[in-house]
C-alpha cells in the first residue's frame, strides 16, 4: 500500500503535466526508502523499481505495460492486469493468503539491493545497454527542455 504522501506527489507531477515515468518514479523511490528501512528486502534493484512500477499502475499512474518483446510475457501480463486495476477497468480480488505468503518471502532477500552501490550499478548497466544514437537523442532533448525553461 502507498503512502498518502507518494500518491500526492504522483497526483501534483500529473497536473504539472509529467510523463507517467516520472509519476511512477515517487513509487520507486518509495519502494527503495521501504527496503532499506528494513520492511522488507529484493532479490535485485530490478525488483524493486518492477514493484516500484506496479504500484504505481495499481495507484492509477497511465503507465502503460511494456510493449511486446520489451519484457517476459508474464511481467507483461502482470503490468496489464495492475494498469487495469489502476484504469477502473477491473476489480481487483482480495487474496490475503497469496498477499501474506509474498511478504513473508520478500521478508527474507536481502536488503543490500537497494544500497547506492547496487542502485548504481543498476544505473551503469542500463546506461551500456543503450546505443549511442540513443544518448544523444536524450541528451538533445534535455537541452531542449533546458532552453525551454530558461525563456
Amino acid at each position: 500500500m502507498p503512502e498518502k504522501r507518494t500518491v500526492e506527489k504522483a497526483r501534483k507531477a500529473r497536473r504539472a503535466g509529467k510523463s507517467p515515468t516520472t509519476q511512477a518514479g515517487e513509487f520507486v523511490r518509495e519502494e527503495i526508502h521501504k527496503i532499506r528501512r528494513g520492511e522488507h528486502g529484493a532479490r535485485s534493484p530490478e525488483q524493486a523499481i518492477a514493484i516500484g512500477l506496479s504500484e504505481a499502475r495499481r495507484a492509477g499512474v497511465p503507465l502503460k505495460p511494456p510493449k511486446k518483446g520489451k519484457a517476459k510475457a508474464r511481467t507483461r501480463k502482470s503490468a496489464q492486469y495492475a494498469y487495469s486495476a489502476g484504469q477502473h477497468q477491473r476489480r481487483t480480488t482480495r487474496r490475503p493468503r497469496i498477499a501474506k505468503a509474498m511478504s513473508e518471502v520478500l521478508k527474507r532477500e536481502p536488503r543490500s539491493s537497494a544500497s547506492r552501490k547496487a542502485l548504481s550499478r543498476h544505473a551503469v548497466r542500463a546506461a551500456a545497454r543503450r546505443t549511442p544514437a540513443e544518448r544523444s537523442a536524450t541528451a538533445r532533448k534535455a537541452a531542449r527542455t533546458r532552453a525551454r525553461k530558461k525563456s
